[in-house]
């Protein structure tokens, strides 16, 4: 039997590193855990002196992870998440057909709006005793990929595809790809004249070359915050924009939306997990049922792609417009 060792770190002393990211500070972590500032000040640096690194910056308004506390914290997270899953999985062996337990999702909006409803209404019926936990994210910088990288969801549905590496220890499949058309007020005769409304999430390196080839696309004058603020602009005559399908369901009849040809951009969505927690089965349970849910008219996108593994900065560089 594997016998553990002077730098081995306990699971108590991962709860502790993740409650001091969490709260930002050693008391505040104290009270979360129940218990005093010495017995987190001491945990945390046992866990230094058995890393040989310092994980925190310490100062007088609280505790910020260094470098390598970050890293330290996302693999805390994700080891712990996977103790759940074996007790989980380990008390349900004895039933076949039991798949219950906590299931953290992230997403982007449009995503949770449009795809993520008709899922969970499907999911929760077959498999009564999985627990839905479901947190919305922008689409930009590390996003959804990155929220699972850390160890803060198991899955999240996101963007994929052109040169966007993903942190590492991930593993991504897609789902559809989804088509982009230009949307503009209903009724307006010279759409691609009026100035371009957009936002930070839309067209990432995805579009980048189809969109750079438009010359009939102006530099953005309107700037808003999610899509849901693009199509009331749009729909009150501000401007046209150039929005992804999804965006666009439940559009109002105050817009009209115009294919932009068999050149349009598409942007690839699909769900990322990482590679201890793709064979579990909360999150087996909802792959079936996002694989089964791709919207009408949407092309499935390619299966059971591992995109290659970079460092998170380069990601999340890649990720800008």
């Amino acid at each position: 039997m594997a016998r553990t060792t002077d730098s081995d770190l306990a699971p108590h002393e991962l709860r502790v590193l993740v409650a001091v990211a969490d709260t930002g500070g050693f008391s505040a972590a104290a009270g979360a855990l129940g218990l005093t500032q010495s017995a987190v000040s001491h945990s945390v640096r046992g866990s230094e002196r058995k890393i040989g690194a310092v994980l925190f910056e310490r100062s007088r308004t609280g505790a910020r992870p260094t470098p390598a506390g970050e890293k330290a914290v996302a693999h805390a997270r994700r080891i712990l998440r996977l103790l759940d899953v074996l007790t989980t999985e380990a008390r349900g062996a004895a039933r076949t057909d039991a798949v219950e337990g906590p299931l953290r999702i992230v997403t982007f909006r449009s995503a949770a709006l449009q795809l993520l409803p008709p899922v969970l209404e499907r999911l929760r019926a077959r498999h009564p005793g999985i627990e839905p936990r479901v947190r919305i994210v922008r689409e930009v910088g590390r996003g959804a990929a990155g929220e699972v990288a850390d160890g803060k969801a198991d899955i999240g549905i996101a963007t994929l595809g052109g040169s966007m590496p993903l942190p590492g220890g991930l593993v991504a499949s897609g789902l559809f790809e989804e088509p982009y058309a230009l949307v503009y007020a209903a009724g307006h005769r010279a759409p691609r004249s009026l100035p371009l409304v957009d936002w930070a999430e839309n067209c990432g390196s995805y579009t980048r070359a189809w969109w750079a080839a438009q010359d009939w696309i102006p530099k953005a004058t309107i700037e808003a915050e999610d899509d849901g603020a693009v199509l009331s602009l749009v729909s009150g005559g501000h401007g046209m924009a150039i929005m992804p399908a999804l965006s666009l369901a439940g559009a109002p009849n105050s817009v009209e939306i115009t294919d932009l040809g068999p050149d349009r951009p598409t942007r690839r969505v699909g769900y990322v997990t990482t590679s201890e927690l793709a064979a579990s089965a909360v999150v087996r349970a909802l792959v079936r049922e996002l694989r089964a849910a791709a919207p009408e008219g949407m092309r499935p996108a390619a299966d059971a792609l591992r995109l290659p593994s970079r460092d998170a900065g380069t990601w999340a560089a890649a990720r800008q417009r």
